[in-house]
C-alpha cells in the first residue's frame, strides 16, 4: 500500500495542510514543536483510530476551531481508496471511505495498515504491563478489525462490573453485621461474571494467537541485529491458565478463578481476574530483559518487536504496511540505525521526522523526500 496524499485542516497546529508523496522514503526535517509528530499522529489515526498521543478528540482539534479534518488518498493493490476522519470538540467525529460516511468506526480499521514506531516505544520493555497489553492490542486491531468491538465489549463490562463490587464495598463497609452481598446483588454480579468471561476470553485468545506468530519473526530478527550473541522469548503470560486455544475450556478456566477471588474482590472493589491484569514477558538470554537488560539490548529488543510488526502484517494482510518513525533514529547507534534501514529499504513506504539529516547516508538522502516543517507549515 501506498500513502500519495495526505490532507490536514485544523488538525494540531496545522491549519491547512496537503502533502503529496512522490517516494518510498519521506524525511520530515525540524525543530521540536514545529509539527513533524502531528503528521505522523495523523497517519496512525487513521490507520487505528487510535492517538497514542492523545486520548480526547478536543486536544487534536485546532484551538478555537470546533472540528478538524484529516483527509488521504491511499493506493492499494485492488485499487485507490479516499479515507477521511472528522474530529470535533463537541461531537462524536465521524469516518467515511470514498467520500462515503460510514455507520460503524468499524469498518474504517483495516484499509489503511501502519507501524508507528517512537522513541515512547523504547519504555515498552521497562514501561508497566498496560504499555505491552496496548501494544498487542494496537497490532491485533490492524489484523483483525473485529478485535476493536470485542476489546470495547471487555471495557464496557468490566467497567460495569467493578462499579457494582464497588456499590458491595460500600455497603458491607456500611453495615456492621453483614459482610456479604444480598441475594438481588449477587444474582447482578452473576450475570456480570458472565459476561466478563465470555468477551474476556475472546479477547484471552486472540492476545495468545497473535504472540504466538509474532514470537518467531522476533527472534529472528533480535538474533540478526544483536550479532547471535543472545536469545529472545516473548512470552504470553494471560492472567487465567489457558492449556489450549479451546473457547469452553479457556472460559471455565476464567470462571474458576473468578470464583476464587470472590473475597477478594469484593473486599477491594474492583475486578481481580482478567485480560486487564495480562503481561507480556521479554527474557534475553533467559534473564527478564525489563529487569536486567541494559539500555542497548532494550533497544535491540525493541526494534525487533518492531520489525516482527511490519513483517506480521505484511503477511497477514498482504500488503506492507506503513512505516512511521518518529524521532527514533537519534535514539538507536549505527548498527541499530543500519539494521533498521536496510531492513526498510524500498519495501515499506517510510516516513521518518528528524532535528537533523546527519543520521543519514548519501544514499538514503538521494532516495528520499525531504521536507522542512515550521510552525505547522511543510516547505520542500
Amino acid at each position: 500500500m501506498y500513502l500519495k496524499s495526505l490532507h490536514l485542516r485544523s488538525f494540531r497546529n496545522y491549519r491547512e495542510c496537503l502533502v503529496d508523496f512522490d517516494a518510498p522514503k519521506t524525511i520530515l526535517v525540524g525543530n521540536n514543536a514545529q509539527g513533524k509528530s502531528n503528521l505522523l499522529e495523523a497517519v496512525e489515526l487513521l490507520a487505528t483510530l487510535k492517538s497514542h498521543r492523545a486520548v480526547r478528540d478536543r486536544d487534536l482539534v485546532c484551538e478555537g476551531t470546533a472540528e478538524g479534518k484529516i483527509a488521504a488518498t491511499l493506493e492499494r493493490a485492488n485499487g485507490t481508496v479516499d479515507l477521511a476522519l472528522t474530529l470535533r470538540t463537541q461531537a462524536r467525529r465521524t469516518v467515511s471511505l470514498n467520500s462515503e460516511t460510514l455507520r460503524r468506526q468499524l469498518d474504517f480499521l483495516g484499509v489503511l495498515n501502519a507501524v508507528q514506531f517512537s522513541s515512547l516505544d523504547l519504555d515498552l520493555v521497562r514501561g508497566s504491563p498496560e504499555m505491552r497489553r496496548n501494544w498487542v492490542d494496537s497490532i491485533l486491531t490492524q489484523l483483525e478489525p473485529v478485535y476493536a468491538h470485542i476489546l470495547q465489549q471487555y471495557n464496557q463490562v468490566l467497567r460495569q462490573r467493578n462499579a457494582l463490587l464497588k456499590a458491595f464495598r460500600k455497603e458491607s463497609e456500611s453495615s456492621t453485621h453483614n459482610s456479604t452481598p444480598n441475594t438481588q446483588n449477587s444474582s447482578e454480579l452473576a450475570l456480570w461474571d458472565a459476561q466478563l468471561v465470555t468477551t474476556g476470553s475472546r479477547v484471552t485468545r486472540r492476545r495468545a494467537r497473535v504472540l504466538t506468530r509474532l514470537a518467531p519473526i522476533a527472534q529472528t530478527w533480535h538474533s540478526s541485529i544483536s550479532g547471535r550473541s543472545e536469545v529472545l522469548e516473548l512470552k504470553y503470560a494471560p492472567n487465567i491458565s489457558l492449556e489450549k486455544d479451546d473457547p469452553e475450556a479457556v472460559q471455565q478456566a476464567f470462571l474458576e478463578k473468578i470464583q476464587q477471588r470472590r473475597i477478594a474482590e469484593q473486599h477491594q472493589g474492583t475486578t481481580l481476574v482478567g485480560p486487564h491484569r495480562d503481561e507480556i514477558e521479554f527474557t534475553i538470554n533467559q534473564t527478564p530483559a525489563r529487569v536486567y537488560g541494559s539500555q542497548g539490548q532494550q533497544r535491540t529488543l525493541v526494534l525487533a518487536l518492531k520489525l516482527a510488526e511490519l513483517k506480521l502484517i505484511e503477511e497477514v494482510v498482504g500488503e506492507p504496511p506503513l512505516l512511521l518513525l518518529d524521532d527514533v533514529l537519534a535514539e538507536l547507534d549505527l548498527n541499530r540505525q543500519n539494521q533498521l534501514l536496510d531492513a526498510i529499504q524500498d519495501r515499506f513506504q517510510t516516513l521518518i521526522t528528524t532535528t537533523h539529516l546527519g543520521s543519514f547516508d548519501a544514499q538514503w538522502l538521494d532516495s528520499s523526500q525531504i521536507l522542512c516543517v515550521e510552525a505547522g507549515q511543510i516547505k520542500r
